[in-house]
């Protein structure tokens, strides 16, 4: 647990940890539960070098201790953050089925998480089905971490392939679990609805807070956001972009969080009455 410390911004103590925790697990002759050490290298994502969690977790893999799937699963985020989508995919065939063998509601929402992750730009018909499965799971077994993590992506995919309006209520519980919990992964969501705004033609709200969501984590989490800078430099111009950017990189994330729940509700508006 010591290197989640990442989550609330401590990102050198979390690696710290880490790399404490795998020469523990690594030694052990035990079974660690559901496999959870899989999770012990996500400190690795925060500082935006996925291809140390994907090492780490097939050497876990190696040594058979895998019983719910829940490492292959974390592997599965990795590499698909690390940009290796097929072997993202490829981790991710039959994790469902194996999920579903447990008992365990955790385990499950988080594979069909990790599923819909790495499905998302191949199969987004199945991602969405996916993610709004485990989303029902979670919110049902009151694992709001688990909630947080897939409201976060069916946000992505609702606004691209699925409701708009979806889209804005999932990015707002995103935003409001995250910050409720003080957890540095609220740039996830915000780097979402940067991008979103930018398809909306919501230039400057999503300049802006493009300018806070920006971070190693989001640049490999949410690789949109890169996209949607480059254009919000093109229609806005470098100067005006970095000047917008530079007010939300300065913003509190309280103040980041009261401001882009303002601009969802005018989103929302407009998308609910267009003129």
């Amino acid at each position: 647990m010591a290197a989640q410390c990442w989550q609330p911004g401590r990102l050198e103590e979390a690696i710290r940890y880490s790399e404490a925790g795998q020469l523990v697990v690594s030694g052990r002759r035990d079974e660690v539960p559901y496999g959870i050490q899989g999770w012990l290298g996500s400190a690795y994502l925060a500082i935006g070098q996925p291809e140390r969690m994907v090492e780490r977790g097939r050497a876990q893999l190696a040594r058979g201790r895998d019983t719910h799937r829940f490492t292959r699963a974390c592997l599965t985020i990795a590499l698909a953050m690390a940009g290796s989508g097929e072997d993202a995919r490829a981790a991710a065939n039959g994790l469902i089925d194996a999920a579903e063998a447990t008992p365990n509601p955790h385990v499950l929402s988080f594979t069909l998480w990790a599923h819909g992750y790495a499905l998302r730009d191949a199969d987004p018909a199945g991602a969405l089905g996916g993610l709004r499965r485990g989303l029902v799971i979670a919110q049902d077994s009151g694992n709001r971490f688990i909630e947080t993590l897939l409201v976060g992506q069916l946000s992505r995919l609702e606004a691209e392939h699925g409701d708009p309006l979806a889209a804005l209520d999932h990015v707002t519980l995103a935003i409001r679990n995250y910050h409720d919990a003080g957890n540095a992964l609220i740039r996830g969501p915000l780097a979402i609805l940067a991008a979103f705004f930018d398809r909306l033609g919501r230039y400057e709200p999503a300049a802006t807070i493009a300018g806070f969501a920006v971070s190693p984590m989001t640049a490999a989490l949410e690789p949109e956001l890169s996209t949607a800078i480059a254009h919000l430099r093109e229609v806005l111009d470098d100067e005006a972009y970095e000047s917008l950017a530079r007010k939300g990189e300065t913003t509190t994330t309280a103040a980041m969080a009261t401001y882009a729940y303002d601009q969802i509700d005018q989103a929302r508006t407009e998308l609910e009455h267009p003129s």
